[in-house]
């Protein structure tokens, strides 16, 4: 159990959305829901989701454990964003994903947000929590009990 890592990971899918929230936006807008200067508020939310997603990985390095899912983790993250929520890399991506569909600002980028939820909770969380359930064991699971999924 030392090497599962997944062939398509996050990034590709979080790409993967982006490429379709853009084409969407530029094929298919059906209308506008917000206008600028309002839009420009996505470049917070899409910079602030940068910060948390780049600065859990980066967490994850500076205690010596890989970040990529399916490499067994050497340390159970607990501190900066894991005190609030178990999935910081995850919700950073999502966050942009957001911050990308307020800053377009028409009605159908954020229809492809909740595809990229589900492909990230059901490839990737349910699995990722099976094994740091198996190698951490009772310590997972009380941190588990304390800090929500997502938020």
């Amino acid at each position: 159990m030392d090497n599962l890592t997944p062939r398509i990971v996050p990034p590709v899918y979080f790409l993967a959305a982006v490429i379709m929230m853009i084409l969407l936006h530029l094929f298919a807008p059906i209308g506008y829901w917000l206008q600028s200067p309002w839009k420009y508020f996505g470049i917070v939310i899409i910079v602030f989701g940068f910060v948390l997603s780049l600065g859990s990985g980066n967490l994850f390095r500076r205690l010596g454990t890989p970040p990529r899912p399916g490499i067994r983790a050497t340390v159970l993250v607990t501190t900066g964003a894991y005190r609030y929520t178990r999935n910081p890399m995850y919700l950073g991506l999502v966050t942009m994903l957001i911050g990308l569909a307020i800053l377009l600002g028409s009605f159908t980028p954020p229809v492809v947000i909740p595809f990229i939820v589900w492909i990230l909770h059901s490839k990737f969380i349910g699995r990722e929590e099976k094994w740091m359930e198996s190698w951490f064991g009772e310590s997972y699971l009380e941190y588990k009990s304390k800090t929500s999924r997502w938020l």
